[in-house]
């Protein structure tokens, strides 16, 4: 396990509990070095959206538990946000969620000169995801996929 994986395994056990005490869902909980600094972020939601109260209740009690279990290293940003709409399709609980909702679905490479899919997630499983596309149904093994969400339509 690398260093960044256990920091947002040891964050979530932290976040979890207070999450779910607030009565929301704890979507993600991500370690990433962006433009030169360290982000810890955790992703919160519940029916009808998250508010920006939601989000400062939850990062006051969060700051002070990793303030008292102090694990990472570097110097870092601490972030507690909603996940957005646009939010990839990660975990079990995301992918139960989106059956039979319009999705986006990027590869990697191209699969007959394409990297780009959508349609109508129909199954999910620990290797493969399947799709319906204009009629016809598409399987693609996950680790070919390299971002899938739900379509978001204007």
């Amino acid at each position: 396990m690398s260093r960044r994986e256990e920091y947002e395994q040891k964050a979530e056990a932290l976040l979890a509990p207070i999450v779910e005490e607030a009565g929301f869902e704890l979507v993600d909980v991500e370690y990433v070095k962006e433009a030169g600094n360290w982000y810890l972020r955790g992703y919160i939601d519940k029916p009808g959206g998250i508010t920006v109260n939601d989000c400062e209740a939850v990062s006051r009690k969060f700051s002070d538990r990793l303030d008292e279990n102090d694990f990472i290293e570097d110097s870092y940003i601490m972030e507690i946000s909603s996940p957005g709409l646009d939010r990839p399709l990660k975990k079990e609980k995301d992918f139960v969620r989106s059956m039979g909702k319009a999705v986006e679905l990027r590869t990697y490479r191209p699969i007959e000169k394409q990297k780009e899919f959508s349609g109508i997630l129909t199954a999910y499983d620990d290797n493969s995801v399947t799709i319906e596309e204009d009629g016809a149904l598409r399987t693609f093994d996950k680790k070919e996929i390299a971002l899938i969400r739900l379509k978001i339509e204007f």
